[in-house]
C-alpha cells in the first residue's frame, strides 16, 4: 500500500512538472564562469551542462551546507528556466539564494520525507526539459543511481547538480567514493575581502574542482556569488599581490 502511494506521488509529480516546463529538446552546452583560470581547466570552458555534478561544502560547511548552496544557486541563476531543488530539510534561506542572483520567481522548492524521495524528484525533474537545473540535497549517492541521473541529464539536456550535505561531519567520507559525476566540488568558506574601513567584504570561497573528467583537478580563491550569480577573482590577487598557490597551500593546511 506505501509503495503504490509513494508511485502516486510521483506520477503527480511528473505531470505537474510537465505542465510547468514544456521546453524544447536542447543540445548539450557549457556554461562559463568568465574566470579564465576555471573555464581553462575545464572542457568545453566551462560546465558541461545535461550532465550530473557533485559539490559538497569543506569543513563545517558539510554539514550547514551555506557557501555549497549558494555556489549552485550561482550556477542556477545564470541558467535560463525554473529551478527545481528538491530537499529533506527546509533550511534554504531565501535571502541568501536572491544575494545569488537566484530569484524566488524561478524557483520551486520539493520538500521530501527522505533521501529517496529527494532521488525520485531529482530524476523526474531531469526529465522535464523545460528547467534550467534541478538540485537535489543527498548524503549519500549510490553509484547506480548516479548513472541514472546522469543518463537523465544527457537526454534532456538539463544541468544536475547533487548538493551533498550530511547531518554530521564524520559522513563526509562517503564523498570520495565512485559516482558518475563529470564533476566533482568543494566550497570552503575563507575570510571576506577586506574593506578599506569597517565593516564586511564580500564573502571569499575556497574552490576545489576535485574530480574533472576529461581534465584535471585543480583549485583556487574566489570572491562568492554577485547578484547575478558570478564569481570574481579577488583584486589583490588579480594584481597579483598575493600568488593564488599560496592561497592555495594555506588553504589545503
Amino acid at each position: 500500500m506505501q509503495k503504490r502511494a509513494e508511485q502516486l506521488v510521483v506520477e503527480e509529480l511528473r505531470e505537474r512538472l510537465e505542465r510547468i516546463t514544456q521546453g524544447p529538446a536542447r543540445q548539450q552546452e557549457t556554461l562559463p564562469f568568465h574566470i579564465p583560470a576555471m573555464d581553462e581547466r575545464l572542457p568545453g570552458q566551462g560546465l558541461k551542462l545535461g550532465s550530473l555534478h557533485e559539490v559538497s561544502g569543506g569543513g563545517n560547511g558539510a554539514v550547514d551546507g551555506a557557501a555549497s548552496a549558494l555556489f549552485c544557486a550561482g550556477i542556477a541563476a545564470r541558467l535560463k528556466g525554473k529551478i527545481l531543488w528538491c530537499v529533506t530539510r527546509p533550511d534554504l534561506f531565501m535571502p541568501a539564494l536572491t544575494q545569488a542572483g537566484l530569484s524566488h520567481n524561478r524557483l520551486i522548492i520539493v520538500e521530501c520525507r527522505d533521501e529517496k524521495g529527494v532521488l525520485d524528484c531529482f530524476e523526474e525533474g531531469l526529465r522535464c526539459n523545460g528547467f534550467g537545473a534541478v538540485i537535489g540535497e543527498v548524503s549519500k549517492l549510490p553509484m547506480n543511481m548516479s548513472r541514472r541521473l546522469q543518463l537523465t541529464a544527457e537526454a534532456s539536456g538539463v544541468a544536475a547538480i547533487a548538493l551533498r550535505r550530511w547531518r554530521h561531519v564524520s559522513g563526509v567520507a562517503d564523498f570520495g567514493q565512485p559516482t558518475t559525476a563529470v564533476t566533482r566540488w568543494r566550497i570552503s568558506m575563507r575570510p571576506s575581502t577586506p574593506l578599506p574601513v569597517r565593516g564586511v567584504g564580500r564573502s571569499r570561497w575556497f574552490v576545489e574542482a576535485l574530480r574533472v573528467r576529461g581534465g584535471e583537478p585543480f583549485e583556487l580563491e574566489v570572491e562568492a556569488c554577485d547578484a547575478e550569480g558570478r564569481l570574481a577573482i579577488p583584486a589583490d590577487m588579480a594584481d597579483g599581490s598575493i600568488p593564488q598557490d599560496a592561497w592555495g597551500r594555506s588553504a589545503a593546511g
